[in-house]
């Protein structure tokens, strides 16, 4: 399934919030939901995602008829396909984020490195 930049981006900031509002609920076997209002509510205020509000409720719609959310008493859920495809997400951005680290942390080679200066 083809999805654009931004559901992607809409997609991936869902699972973390719902991660982050969740992280301390787990051992209680307790989840919490958000509302559609709520989230973009999250998003906004959060000015990583700089598409107004009108734009991101298209989005979740989009998200909604590609059947990777969908909504219990207003509440979002994401489908097993919404899911499977925050899964590829996040392993895509984890080997990024991976790689970051490495390089971050990385002790010098042992073989010398030829620099230019241009």
């Amino acid at each position: 399934m083809k999805l654009t930049k931004t559901e992607r981006l809409i997609l991936y900031s869902l699972g973390l919030f719902y991660e982050s509002i969740n992280q301390l609920l787990s051992e209680k076997h307790l989840k919490l939901k958000t509302s559609k209002i709520a989230f973009i509510e999250v998003l906004l205020t959060s000015k990583i995602i700089t598409k107004q509000e009108r734009t991101i409720y298209k989005n979740l719609e989009s998200l909604e008829k590609k059947n990777l959310i969908f909504y219990d008493k207003r509440m979002i859920n994401f489908t097993a396909d919404g899911l499977r495809i925050l899964e590829r997400i996040n392993h895509e951005v984890k080997q990024f984020v991976d790689l970051k680290d490495y390089f971050k942390d990385t002790k010098r080679p042992k073989r010398k490195l030829q620099t230019l200066i241009g």
